[in-house]
């Protein structure tokens, strides 16, 4: 069976564990900017303005981090990048 990597999930965690903020665009127009608090498969909680929104996954259009990410090596066995 072959490994895959999941970027998604490596995106969000890298995100989430350097406190990076981004910016989500929504298929409603709305942007919104904040720090990724947690994520699961259906849904990601962002702080924004001192308050956490829970916003579905099949909302977003788009989402862009402040500053460029460093993705380094990733490892497919764990969905992590090293």
């Amino acid at each position: 069976m072959k490994n895959s990597i999941n970027l998604q999930d490596v995106f969000l965690n890298k995100v989430r564990k350097e406190n990076i903020a981004i910016t989500i665009y929504l298929s409603n127009g709305y942007q919104i900017r904040g720090n990724v608090k947690g994520f699961d498969n259906y849904t990601i909680i962002l702080e924004s303005e001192g308050k956490q929104q829970l916003i579905y996954k099949h909302a977003i259009l788009t989402m862009n981090p402040i500053r460029n990410i460093n993705f380094g090596n990733t490892n497919p066995r764990n969905n992590t990048v090293e």
